[in-house]
């Protein structure tokens, strides 16, 4: 039988890359001790009063059918947020409403990038854009995120990617896995290259809402001479801790708007109304749960920096936002996939590999702050014994 060509670019690119999730999950099952510090899920459930919202919605009968843009409602809630912290006119036709901000990505890419084309993305990136740029048939191009420069990306090291093949800058603030967050003078001058040649600039600004109190986000959408290249994604998942609900949106000029839109209509006509309602509350006023875990996330990144930098040649980097740490295990000896099925194996701390995100991780490790103070503290204490341990081993070899 005959596939279509997405089934192999997008080949090795789905659950490949989290092996040592899963096997944390299998050894869970089988009843070993794994503390499990892989993936970003939030460590509070939704708030009540969205839960009762989307509840009642649904008892009144908000599960019809919806439009390919989405709910009034909705969209008048994300025009005003975006009005508001933009400084800048944002109208409800800039909008359409997806099931999460993966959806999203997806849908825009479709609408203007495709074969032929390159897509420049940093390097550590979050491990699914590989595969949303593969859909599109365009080629990822990997512009390095230097650990030296704080896990911000640098126009000039976008500057020396571009080709006359590029058509778009994906950016990622506050970024995942690192928990960077990039300047207004960043995107001032990534803006410039993106208008020099003629770019689009795709934002993803889902953690917009995880920024620790010490730092300052500035979306890309605040600069009105680029309104008409940029795009930014988003979604409720991590600021409102509902990742199951899969309700997001892109918002970018009225025209790029009305041409994407037959796009996400042929994936899915209309979001639910009944989680549009819902997701109308969230956005209208600051979220209930995001201050517990922005405050939750920064003490247990600084706990872990406090453990561990230092610890046998580790190295911990302080993020400014959002769900993860990175550790540098280079001191160790192995790669961040070796290094990770061995913690997993001997000490029991599911961490998930840089690699997973990019050669530029080769050598390090993302680590989940979403377990509690008490389970990261014991996390703590078994890598450092693992990393001692390995440290001897390499003495005396």
């Amino acid at each position: 039988m005959k596939f279509a060509s997405i089934t192999e670019r997008l080949s090795g690119l789905g659950s490949e890359k989290w092996a040592v999730h899963l096997l944390a999950l299998k050894m869970q099952a089988e009843g070993r001790d794994v503390i499990k510090m892989t993936i970003g899920e939030p460590d509070v459930p939704p708030p009540e009063a969205l839960i009762k919202t989307a509840v009642s919605a649904m008892e009144s009968g908000r599960t019809r059918y919806s439009n390919g843009r989405g709910e009034a409602n909705l969209l008048a809630a994300l025009s005003k947020r975006y009005t508001h912290s933009s400084g800048r006119a944002i109208d409800p036709d800039q909008f359409i409403c997806l099931p999460g901000t993966q959806s999203s990505l997806y849908a825009v890419l479709q609408g203007i990038a495709q074969t032929g084309d390159e897509v420049l993305v940093g390097d550590p990136m979050y491990a699914t854009y590989q595969g949303v740029i593969a859909a599109s048939g365009a080629s990822m191009v990997p512009v390095p995120i230097r650990a030296e420069n704080g896990f911000r990306i640098a126009a000039a090291d976008i500057a020396a990617k571009i080709t006359p093949r590029s058509r778009v800058i994906l950016l990622n603030s506050p970024h995942n896995p690192s928990g960077a967050i990039i300047t207004a003078d960043d995107i001032a001058q990534i803006g410039a290259l993106a208008a020099k040649h003629d770019l689009w600039i795709i934002s993803d600004e889902v953690y917009e809402e995880l920024v620790f109190d010490a730092a300052t986000f500035v979306s890309a959408l605040t600069f009105k001479e680029l309104a008409e290249r940029v795009i930014v994604v988003s979604s409720i998942s991590k600021s409102h801790a509902a990742p199951g609900f899969r309700s997001g949106w892109c918002v970018g000029s009225s025209d790029f708007i009305k041409r994407l839109l037959p796009v996400a209509e042929t994936m899915l006509f209309g979001n639910q109304p009944f989680i549009a309602d819902m997701t109308a509350e969230a956005v209208s006023t600051p979220s209930d749960v995001a201050a517990g875990m922005r405050a939750r996330f920064a003490k247990r990144a600084d706990l872990m920096f406090s453990a561990l930098d230092g610890v046998a040649g580790l190295r911990v980097n302080r993020p400014e936002a959002g769900m993860f740490a990175l550790i540098d295990v280079s001191a160790t000896g192995m790669g961040s996939e070796e290094y990770a099925l061995d913690l997993l194996e001997n000490a029991g701390v599911a961490v998930m590999p840089g690699a997973s995100f990019g050669d530029c991780l080769t050598n390090w490790v993302r680590v989940a702050l979403t377990v509690d103070d008490e389970a990261t503290l014991q996390a703590c204490e078994r890598i450092a014994d693992h990393a001692n341990a390995l440290l001897k081993l390499k003495e005396a070899s």
